[in-house]
Formats: C-alpha cells, sequence, structure tokens
C-alpha cells in the first residue's frame, strides 16, 4: 500500500521542515534511509542507559542534585535533538535515494513504537519522584507513559482505519519541549524542577497539566473525528464496526493487566522498581503496535488477542494474588529480560524476512543478487 501521512503542527510546516530540508542537504546519497533511522533509535538508547546509569531508581535529581553530571543534560539535549532530526530525514532521503520501501516505513514507525517510551523514562529522570517535597510519583509516571502510549496507539488506529497516518501535533512539540527541559536542567541545574514557578504549581504539574489536555482535548477528538470524515466520504478500510475496533482490543487489554499488577501488587512493585517496570510497559506496547502496524501495511487482520497477553495474565495473576511473594521482583526483571529478548527477535526476523522479500538489504541501497 502506498505510505500517505498528512502533517498539519505549525511548528511542524514552518519552522522545523524548513530545519531539515537543510540538513538533508548534507546526507550522502549512499546512506541508506534505514541506517538513519536506527542510528537516531541507538542514540535514544545509548543515552537512557546512561542516564540510568547515574539514576537507576529515578531519585538522583531529587535527593542529591548533582548526582548527575551536566555533561549528561547536555548530552541527552543533543541525542534527542539528533534522534529528532534523523526521524524527520529518514523519510525524505528515501524520497530522495528513491529507495522508499515498506520495509522502510514498518522500520521507522516500529522503532518509533519503542522510542515513544525511552523517551518518557529517561526524561523522568529530569524532574526525578516524589520525595515528599517535590517530583513526581510513581504512579503519575505509570500514568503519564501510559498517556503517551495511547496517543501512540491512536494514530495507528486511525491509519489502520483510514490509511492516513495523521502526524499527531504533541510529537513535534513534545520533542521541542523535551530538548529544551534538557538544557534548561544542564544550564540551571535540576533544582529549577523541584521550585514552584507559578501560582504554586511546579512545572512538571504544567507539563502533566500539557499532556493530559493535548491527548483527551486534541489528539484523540482528531482521531475519531478523522475516523468519521473517511466513514462519511465512505473511503474506510474495514467494512465492519468490529474490523475497525480490532485492533484496540490487545492495547486496551495489556494496559489493563499492567494496572491490575500495579494496583494490586503486594509488594508494590512500581515503587520498588520503577525502572524496570516501565522499561517492560514500554517493550510490551511496542511489540503489541507492531502486529497492528504491520496489519494495517498488509491490509490483513489482527489476532483479536495477541500473543504475549497469556504469560503477562499469569504473571500478573500470580504476581497479585500473593503467590509470587518475595520472589515479585525477580519475576519481574526475568520476564523483562524475556521481554525484551523476545522484541528483538522479532523485530530482527520481521525485518529480515521483509529484505528478503523486498530483494533488498536493510542498511544498504544495493540490490540483493538474486539467486
Amino acid at each position: 500500500s502506498q505510505y500517505s501521512a498528512v502533517d498539519t503542527n505549525p511548528l511542524s510546516v514552518y519552522v522545523m521542515q524548513p530545519i531539515w530540508n537543510e540538513i538533508i542537504k548534507i546526507v550522502p546519497l549512499w546512506i541508506a534511509p534505514n541506517l538513519l533511522t536506527f542510528s537516531g533509535f541507538v542514540m535514544i538508547l545509548v543515552n537512557y542507559f546512561l542516564i540510568s546509569f547515574y539514576d537507576w531508581d529515578y531519585t538522583a535529581s531529587g535527593t542529591s542534585p548533582g548526582l548527575v553530571p551536566t555533561w549528561v543534560w547536555l548530552f541527552s539535549a543533543f541525542t534527542t535533538f539528533c534522534a529528532y532530526a534523523l526521524d524527520s530525514i529518514d523519510g525524505k532521503h528515501a524520497r530522495r535515494t528513491q529507495s522508499s520501501t515498506p520495509l522502510g516505513e514498518l522500520f521507522d514507525h516500529g522503532l518509533d513504537s519503542w522510542a515513544t517510551s525511552i523517551f518518557v523514562l529517561s526524561f523522568f529522570s529530569v524532574c526525578s519522584r516524589d520525595n515528599g517535597q517535590a517530583g513526581v510519583s510513581v504512579y503519575t509516571m505509570y500514568m503519564y507513559l501510559s498517556i503517551v502510549l495511547f496517543n501512540f496507539m491512536c494514530s495507528h488506529w486511525e491509519k489502520y482505519n483510514t490509511g492516513v497516518l495523521f502526524l499527531p501535533w504533541g510529537y513535534d512539540i513534545s520533542q521541542v519541549v523535551l530538548i529544551a527541559a534538557y538544557l534548561l536542567t544542564a544550564t540551571v541545574g535540576v533544582e529549577v524542577w523541584h521550585k514552584p514557578f507559578l501560582f504554586g504549581y511546579y512545572i512538571t504539574d504544567a507539563l502533566v497539566i500539557l499532556l493530559i489536555g493535548f491527548s483527551l482535548f486534541l489528539s484523540f477528538p482528531q482521531t475519531l473525528y478523522n475516523i468519521h470524515r473517511a466513514h462519511l466520504k465512505k473511503t474506510l478500510k474495514n467494512a465492519s464496526l468490529y474490523e475497525g475496533l480490532l485492533p484496540l482490543v490487545s492495547p486496551l487489554l495489556l494496559f489493563l493487566l499492567l494496572t491490575v499488577w500495579v494496583v494490586l501488587s503486594p509488594g508494590n512493585i512500581l515503587a520498588k522498581q520503577p525502572r524496570l517496570f516501565l522499561w517492560m510497559v514500554g517493550v510490551a506496547f511496542s511489540n503489541v503496535i507492531c502486529k497492528v502496524i504491520i496489519c494495517q501495511m498488509s491490509s490483513t487482520q489482527p489476532e483479536l488477542l495477541h500473543g504475549l497477553l497469556f504469560p503477562l495474565a499469569l504473571v500478573v495473576c500470580a504476581a497479585s494474588t500473593g503467590l509470587l511473594g518475595s520472589m515479585e521482583e525477580v519475576v519481574l526483571a526475568t520476564f523483562t529480560l524475556l521481554l525484551t529478548a523476545a522484541h528483538l527477535h522479532y523485530g530482527l526476523c520481521v525485518g529480515l524476512q521483509l529484505s528478503e522479500h523486498l530483494n533488498i538489504y536493510i542498511f544498504s541501497l544495493k540490490k540483493r543478487v538474486q539467486e
């Protein structure tokens, strides 16, 4: 199917696009677009692990400001900008080298579905977790991450139904806010997040309010409106309501199971291992959404229940009934490790299968030699 995306965000159209059009000129024509996409993702990962090293449990900024060196925040701003730039020019570069493929589209959106959570998890280190005076609670973190992922899911659910990816306004704004937040932290220090800045409200409060406002009053209504419009124009991809709603079943069940674990965990797993748990949430989400993206691209129907939901349901059941006891953290760590490995394996298999099927290399513009 032909890829089609619409971007109406003024920030993107008037500010960022002209910048990307200049940057693209310095990219050599022999570089494969997927290499740009992948490099951006690797930078986000490197940055995430670097911050995790200095701030494993999200307390560094709150308890002992200065624990995370200033250069780390500058590096975060730099990697976020680079990843944002690479993610914005990979498609332009593909058109410019006439190498646009379904593999490239899947690669881009598949990595985005994972990167989305990693951006959020890195940002939490800036505002730190609640220490009584300032910071955000781990439950707010979980809610924040869920809303961001819900937004991501909506835009791909919309594309599944309309065939057009309407780029959410929140994307460009969130990237610019992230870069600004890292630069602010590097310049002024993490203390800036721990002082009320307006009417007794903290910057983090403002960001949470902005995010919820954006999601519930801009992104989500826009998605429903676009689907409704396609319905009126009779351009919907799916004939029945059941088919149209099918891709939402697994992500919503995933969210339900995870929330049950968070709320009913006897050992209060989210407070004990926030980084591990939230990472697991991001990987699980990415895996579920990748299936939806593939179904949308291949015009096939997603299965009602994603395979991952069954082992997760067992773990959640065992944890919330107290069956795991003191083993809960070990089980979470093991499950997270296996899930991450399974997701990487899945991505690798899909990539290799597509590259063989389309007779192209993933990271090179050379054509494969037909056997």
